[in-house]
């Protein structure tokens, strides 16, 4: 019985490449991949979160203590009782529900003016053709370069010729144009099939229409986003509230701050006054926690194509 040769490879048939060699990974639950993942996913992370959340919690913890918890050489964390007497001083020595008022005023009248013309800015941008249309978008993206600061003094004469100090309409007129919104929501646009438009545009409809009855439903996310920053953004501003305004009646919430320390600025009053920015911050905080999914949704929405 002959034994079997081996079948000679058709000479014209291309190489075969050889196997590749086989490299073991490590198992999922391996020592190896865990302590990678601790030290390269959940420390960072849980060193980020102490930096933002310990100062919360220790103001919140503050506004609940006596003066001798705060002001003394033995450190105490929580505070011997729940004392809501803080908040109570706080809210009757300055005209909290007045400030209130004042910042809910700015900023929902600020940010729903900043969101519109955001969005009609975006789209003209995207689908109006006009001359030195490029051009405007590169100066949009120089303003977001340039400091808030620097337009401080001018605002403050044309906004005060105006008639506008210790008035609302003067705390929100100078900030209404948002380039981050535009450059935002402009990129979103971009995103968008333009056969969509095309197809209303043979059915007659014009910009306008097309605007909020197809680019605005389709942009939900992205325009939750534009707002919701715009919100935070109104709600804690400081610096031009504090220069245009010196009466309590037009002061909004951070300003009211800088009232209630003036009032507590002895030792005494380190509880008070944290008391006071927890009031501050607490609202924001609330509507931040409760809508902040759409930042995400709205930042990451047209990174993944294909």
């Amino acid at each position: 019985m002959s034994s079997l040769s081996p079948v000679n490879p058709d000479p014209t048939a291309p190489p075969v490449a050889p196997c590749e060699t086989f490299i073991p990974r490590d198992r999922p639950f391996s020592a190896r991949n865990l302590i990678q993942t601790i030290a390269g996913g959940y420390v960072p992370l849980l060193l980020a979160t102490l930096v933002v959340f310990l100062p919360l919690l220790w103001m919140i913890l503050s506004s609940f203590k006596l003066p001798g918890e705060i002001i003394t050489m033995d450190l105490k964390i929580l505070p011997a009782s729940l004392n809501p007497e803080n908040y109570n001083i706080a809210m009757t020595t300055v005209p909290f529900a007045q400030f209130f008022i004042n910042s809910t005023i700015v900023t929902v009248v600020g940010s729903t003016i900043k969101v519109l013309l955001a969005i009609l800015t975006a789209y003209a941008l995207v689908f109006v053709r006009f001359p030195f249309r490029n051009a405007i978008f590169i100066l949009i993206l120089v303003a977001l370069m340039v400091p808030p600061q620097v337009s401080i003094l001018p605002n403050y004469i044309l906004i005060a010729g105006l008639g506008g100090k210790n008035t609302l309409w003067g705390i929100i007129l100078p900030g209404l144009g948002t380039a981050f919104g535009t450059f935002l929501l402009r990129q979103h646009f971009l995103t968008l099939p333009a056969s969509i438009l095309e197809s209303a545009e043979i059915d007659g409809a014009g910009h306008w229409r097309r605007l909020w009855q197809i680019v605005v439903p389709v942009s939900i996310p992205s325009i939750a986003t534009v707002a919701l920053v715009t919100v935070v953004s109104e709600w804690n501003e400081y610096i031009w509230p504090l220069i245009i305004t010196d009466r309590p009646e037009t002061m909004t919430l951070p300003v009211g701050l800088t009232l209630l320390q003036n009032s507590e600025s002895n030792a005494s009053g380190w509880g008070i006054l944290m008391a006071g920015a927890v009031l501050v911050i607490v609202p924001i905080l609330v509507v931040f926690a409760a809508l902040q999914r759409y930042i995400v949704a709205g930042l990451t929405q047209g990174s993944v194509t294909g």
